[in-house]
């Protein structure tokens, strides 16, 4: 069990779980000059399925303080200390991803305090039961690449005021980048340029303008590794908010007039934003939380094709960019996921790199960490919870090089199948749903085919055919788990469908995946086996939406084109599936997609199959997804 907690210096912690002191370990890393984080590790038996308080304590001067005493809004109603539940029996599921602060609209991750205080309100069997497992968070969790006027002055304030080390970078100065021409909303000034004289702006995030399906700003994309690092410190806590005050809100004095009124009404949205972080984190200090990476955490479009690995890990500036956010991902996010997947050499690297950013260090550390594709883990959970990389184990088109890669390579897939063998249920977490709406995958194939990938994010589980027909053979393997449910985000719409083999033809199929599927020795089960209950269920945006006319029509003429009968279902490459949709509850009538920022929540039964898929709204509207028939 982990802890991680960022202060303005560094202090000595402890952990108290119902009264007693336990043992743990510590490993600090020092931001900056008044920031530090750590990681409080704790290895201890501790009763399911029961109300634990704890006081998370730290050390002022011979004093131990409980944290929860100068944070008071961490606490539920009612209780005189943060508390949890373990659940290692995922029964409850809450889950989202997308979650910009500069939405125009309500926090859904404040939905975790709601439900929180909700299950406290009923009896204590049924508070210990309907205690969410964990909260899982899929992707997204900040933006680097689209981030509003104000948010990025806000970074600058953090900086400042926490005073974060100078970084030189490849041809600038981050006092330059923060202080001296910080170029609002026309950052791609500062980006360099390739030796086909593009401009680098162009070939990284030509997919920032995407007509047919959304649109990002990559105008002021973060650059700084103090950047990244304040920008995760700033979305998580209210704390830094009251030390920086109103600065943020202040236009700039060389700012342009035509920027004036979009900076006037990205602060309204960023001011709705900040009065919400302190349900955030309350939520937040009450249940676990796994986390993984997609694209906005790093930048848009991140690995996309070869093409695009090619051009930007070729660059100094583009590669140092990339770096910093996986290096802030590693430090704020992944360290807490599996601390022991990350070697105490690397982490003595990461240490160094932190204090003297744009060193030697700190290049051979981005290096490595760019390299690096082992950010997928488990826990282990019934069902198993498994996490994929989407992002780093990329299978590369044999085709062509501008062709979107698929999200997992040989090697990940694998792995992914040994870790799934012998378990009867697995929660998947796979940040871009592996069965998406067939009509949009076709419009991405179509651009894929007329040489314009990034202009519609055309990567997909099935963009890449290697790729798809190797993880629907692992489905189809007679030694497959018997429920699988596919946790999802990235779409910024959400959705559940149900997925069986299609009846008549599952013993042929079986013939097939027994000789396409690399078979891994393992104990074969003694009775016979059935076709596996296979559930996707995606849940997007927390802080963002599709645009609604555009979603409407995709999902009419999905289910036109591609109802359960269709005959154009058999020129798919699931065409051996059938993909039957759930109906979301009080809409429009035919509706599959539901465009409903907000918070996912998944209830399975005790053999791991979804008893009740829900979306808690981030406007307080709750939305059933009913059976499919």
């Amino acid at each position: 069990m982990c802890w991680w907690v960022a202060s303005g210096s560094r202090l000595d912690w402890r952990v108290h779980i119902a009264g007693q002191v336990q043992t743990h370990t510590i490993r600090y890393f020092q931001l900056a000059e008044q920031a530090w984080c750590c990681l409080i590790e704790c290895e201890l038996p501790i009763p399911d399925m029961q109300w634990l308080d704890y006081q998370l304590e730290f050390k002022r001067g011979s004093d131990w303080r409980d944290v929860a005493s100068d944070l008071p809004h961490l606490l539920l109603p009612g209780k005189q200390h943060l508390g949890f539940v373990r659940k290692p029996k995922l029964d409850v599921i809450l889950h989202g991803s997308c979650r910009k602060p500069h939405y125009n609209g309500p926090d859904g991750l404040t939905r975790v305090d709601t439900e929180l205080k909700r299950v406290l309100d009923q009896t204590p069997e049924e508070m210990l039961a309907q205690w969410p497992s964990v909260l899982i968070m899929s992707g997204d969790q900040i933006y680097t690449d689209d981030v509003a006027g104000p948010m990025l002055n806000a970074t600058h304030c953090v900086v400042k005021a926490l005073n974060f080390p100078a970084e030189n970078l490849p041809g600038l100065s981050s006092h330059q980048v923060h202080f001296e021409s910080p170029s609002f909303y026309c950052r791609q000034s500062l980006l360099p340029v390739s030796k086909q004289r593009e401009s680098m702006v162009k070939i990284l995030f030509k997919g920032a303008r995407k007509p047919v399906f959304t649109s990002d700003n990559a105008q002021n994309h973060l650059i700084t590794l103090a950047e990244v690092l304040s920008m995760y410190l700033l979305v998580w806590s209210p704390i830094l908010w009251r030390v920086i005050g109103d600065q943020w809100k202040q236009l700039p004095e060389n700012l342009e007039e035509k920027y004036h009124e979009r900076w006037q009404a990205e602060c309204q949205y960023i001011e709705q934003f900040t009065l919400q972080l302190e349900a955030v984190s309350r939520g937040l200090a009450h249940v676990p939380v796994a986390m993984i990476f997609d694209d906005h955490d790093i930048t848009d479009d991140w690995n996309l094709s070869a093409d695009w690995e090619q051009t930007a890990y070729s660059n100094p500036l583009s590669k140092r960019m990339i770096g910093n956010a996986i290096l802030g991902y590693l430090v704020c996010q992944g360290w807490g996921n599996c601390p022991d997947r990350f070697d105490e050499a690397l982490m003595d690297k990461v240490s160094q790199a932190l204090m003297k950013p744009g060193g030697p260090m700190h290049d051979e550390v981005a290096h490595t960490l760019i390299d690096y594709d082992h950010w997928n883990y488990q826990w282990d959970t019934e069902p198993l919870l498994l996490v994929l990389d989407t992002r780093t184990q990329r299978w590369w088109s044999e085709t062509s090089p501008s062709h979107p890669s698929g999200l997992m390579d040989w090697e990940g897939m694998i792995e992914m199948q040994v870790n799934m063998l012998g378990r009867n249920a697995v929660v998947m977490v796979s940040p871009a749903p592996i069965f998406g709406v067939k009509v949009i995958e076709v419009i991405q194939a179509a651009f894929t085919w007329l040489g314009k990938p990034l202009v519609v994010d055309a990567e997909n589980w099935m963009a890449n055919r290697n790729a798809a027909e190797t993880l629907l053979n692992m489905f189809r393997h007679r030694r497959t788990p018997t429920h699988f449910v596919i946790l999802s985000g990235d779409v910024h719409y959400s959705f559940a469908y149900r997925i069986r083999i299609r009846t008549g033809l599952s013993r042929l199929w079986r013939k097939l995946s027994r000789r396409k599927t690399p078979v891994v020795a393992a104990p074969v089960r003694r009775t016979a086996p059935t076709d596996p209950s296979i559930w996707q269920i995606t849940s997007s945006g927390l802080s963002n939406e599709f645009p609604e006319k555009l979603l409407r029509f995709f999902d009419r003429l999905n289910n036109l084109l591609y109802h359960t009968t269709s005959p154009l279902n058999w020129f798919t490459k699931r065409s051996r599936l059938n993909v039957i949709p759930s109906k979301p509850s009080r809409r429009h009538s035919g509706q599959r997609l539901l465009n409903h920022a907000g918070l996912g929540r998944v209830v399975l039964s005790s053999e791991g199959e979804p008893v009740k898929i829900s979306q808690l709204g981030a406007n307080s509207e709750d939305v059933d997804f009913e059976p499919p028939g």
